[in-house]
């Protein structure tokens, strides 16, 4: 009889453990031009695990760099690829500066928002060697002093004293963990179709100069997406800059099974069919997050039926679509679905 008591209250200490787990959310902050609205120059984003494990994605030109005041504490910071509206040439030269379809843009030369970003915050730098490797120099430059490689093969355990490298290839993975977490957060790169040459502007003056007679730049490596696995269960997939290819299927879905999509929209890269087959058919995610979109692409918070993001939107089926909205934070479940926050 005891025993049998044992058993049961030992099965009901698992069960709400897991319960509070599964309960617990993923929160998901767009940090663009324009606060409330999806906006032209937009592709930053905050990733905020429940363990309390802080992620940037692609700090662009939608912040004004390491000062930006919505940043807050950053523990690990990503980056698709070189671009310049990536990378961050440039910054936003105030918050609301301009219009949504024509933020007001400074030059971030020569260290760029990534390197200022990291610098300010003490991050990790997560990605492909020679992008990594780009941007620590950038840090170094700031700080007066060498970015070395994060300690250790295993979890990395943020917030950090210090920036670090934390090198991966395509296909590799880096962990991070909270102080007294359970559970780390997995970043993975994955493949993107599309290229990564890094402004002119962020390079020096020698380099500029040997690479201006044949109109050319560097290309730091492959262009790369993520798929981040969350300690709630959540796995998501950003897709970077990219075209369709195989991998949405056969990695992202089959693979690693995500369960939510941040799409970049790029009008260079896909048409809305293509990204509706993309949805629907190759990743399948059960919510798919709006980003890059190069237009206005929300009025009032809404987005808008006649922009390239509206004729997206009206395809996707049998899952909900949102628009990364500045400022606004979205909270999501360990199945994908939006529980709190969103449009």
């Amino acid at each position: 009889m005891h025993r049998s008591i044992a058993r049961t209250l030992i099965a009901t200490a698992v069960a709400a453990a897991c319960s509070t787990a599964s309960g617990q959310t993923v929160k998901i902050t767009p940090l663009g031009s324009h606060a409330g609205e999806l906006c032209s120059r937009d592709r930053a984003t905050i990733f905020e695990d429940p363990t309390g494990v802080r992620i940037l994605y692609d700090a662009g030109e939608s912040v004004t760099g390491g000062d930006d005041p919505r940043l807050g504490r950053i523990d690990v910071v990503i980056l698709s690829h070189a671009h310049g509206d990536h990378l961050g040439a440039s910054k936003l030269k105030a918050l609301e500066a301009g219009t949504c379809e024509a933020p007001q843009l400074v030059s971030a030369a020569p260290n760029s928002t990534t390197g200022e970003i990291v610098a300010a915050k003490n991050a990790a730098i997560a990605m492909v060697a020679p992008l990594a490797s780009f941007v620590g120099r950038k840090v170094d430059t700031i700080r007066a002093k060498p970015t070395p490689a994060c300690a250790g093969s295993g979890d990395i355990t943020v917030p950090l004293e210090a920036p670090c490298l934390a090198l991966a290839q395509t296909g590799g993975a880096r962990t991070f963990k909270a102080p007294g977490a359970a559970k780390a957060v997995e970043v993975v790169i994955v493949p993107a179709m599309h290229e990564s040459t890094v402004p002119a502007s962020l390079l020096n003056e020698a380099t500029r100069n040997n690479l201006a007679p044949d109109n050319m730049s560097l290309t730091l490596g492959p262009s790369n997406g993520y798929v981040i696995r969350f300690t709630n269960g959540l796995t998501a997939y950003l897709t970077g800059d990219s075209g369709l290819h195989a991998e949405m299927q056969l990695v992202m879905r089959d693979f690693y099974k995500v369960n939510l999509m941040e799409l970049n929209f790029g009008a260079s890269a896909l048409d809305a069919a293509g990204g509706a087959y993309a949805i629907n058919t190759l990743v399948q995610p059960a919510s798919v997050i709006m980003s890059h979109v190069n237009e206005r692409a929300t009025a009032g918070g809404k987005i808008r039926p006649e922009s390239r993001t509206g004729a997206l939107a009206a395809l996707v089926k049998g899952r909900a679509v949102y628009p990364a909205l500045s400022g606004k934070t979205m909270e999501f479940d360990g199945s994908g679905k939006c529980v709190s926050g969103c449009p």
